[in-house]
């Protein structure tokens, strides 16, 4: 397989995996969340706000909103960044409108409780773990829902603030924003909505650091085998990955030995004792779970320099890069 074939298919597993994360957040706002007017953040929550308040569709506040905030990130972050952000504003637009127009309403038009009456806060600990699951698909496979999403692109561009601080500064506004519309009744209906949506908040950011933390988990083996030789091929050939051999020493035999240390996915588990397994079913294997995996094949380091520092770090780099060098 040539390197734009491989690229080609990687790109289609990442679409693939997007639109199945997309429609099953689509499918659970609009059964659970919807139905009982629970507010959310992001542009989908301020979309559902202005809904509740007006009767204005969903899709169409949704599209209005992230149209305007795509006009200003495509001149700042670019077009090819932006790709799976477009596709995934208009899959989600079309999602949920078919998803609106499935579900049955009322004699009054109003959408039916699929939990019943007096379910709130089940239909919104269920409608959060799902979206936040199909949120977490969405991330994994580098896809992004847009919305307030870009903002925190744009401002992450220029300023040394996180991606996360910037999501949670805008969905405290956009869930506090409901005490502000007397449509939702009395103060106190207000104050019990924006509970409500800080619950979902939470909920959602649970469910969506769960499901990312289990796909990325990573384990460490390290195997004690006389057949080191064999089962580190064959851990190669079929998995790829990179491993190192240690040497050991055992302190009650006195023996050398070969110690293999391997660092993997926690999902890669079973293939690896199974490929030792088969060679040298005595070896002698310790895995641990592993906090966090940085370099290639894993998770990049992403922590950022403050201002200060990285204004530091510069100037040591241009005294070292001025010091002559002696050749002799």
């Amino acid at each position: 397989m040539t390197i734009n074939q491989q690229l080609i298919r990687s790109e289609a597993k990442d679409y693939l995996f997007l639109t199945m994360g997309l429609l099953l957040y689509a499918v659970a706002f609009t059964i659970f969340l919807l139905p009982y007017e629970i507010v959310t953040g992001g542009v989908t929550g301020m979309s559902a706000i202005v809904y509740y308040a007006t009767g204005f569709k969903i899709e169409n506040t949704y599209m209005i909103i992230n149209i305007s905030l795509l006009v200003v990130a495509l001149k700042i972050l670019g077009f090819k960044f932006m790709m799976k952000t477009i596709y995934a504003i208009f899959a989600l637009y079309f999602m949920l409108k078919f998803a609106q127009d499935l579900m049955p309403v009322d004699a009054h038009g109003h959408f039916i409780k699929v939990l019943g009456e007096g379910q709130d806060f089940m239909s919104l600990i269920i409608g959060c773990c799902i979206t936040g699951t199909g949120l977490a698909i969405v991330f994994l496979n580098n896809g992004s829902t847009g919305g307030t999403d870009i903002i925190a692109a744009c401002v992450n561009k220029y300023r040394d603030i996180s991606l996360g601080q910037v999501l949670m500064g805008v969905d405290i506004l956009i869930v506090g924003s409901c005490l502000f519309f007397p449509q939702f009744g009395s103060m106190v209906d207000r104050l019990h909505k924006m509970v409500f949506g800080y619950c979902t908040m939470f909920i959602e950011c649970f469910m969506l650091d769960h499901v990312m933390n289990m796909r990325r988990e990573s384990v460490q083996f390290l195997i004690f085998s006389w057949k080191h030789e064999e089962i580190a091929k064959a851990i190669v050939d079929e998995t790829e990955h990179a491993l190192t051999i240690l040497d050991g020493h055992g302190w009650y035999t006195g023996n050398d030995m070969k110690v293999i240390c391997l660092l993997a996915k926690k999902n890669e588990s079973k293939t690896i004792f199974r490929l030792i397994k088969m060679v040298d079913p005595t070896a002698f294997v310790s895995q641990s779970s592993v906090i966090g995996v940085y370099g290639e094949g894993f998770d990049q380091i992403k922590i950022k320099a403050k201002k200060d520092k990285r204004k530091q770090i510069e100037k040591l780099q241009q005294a070292a890069e001025s010091v002559p060098v002696n050749k002799e």
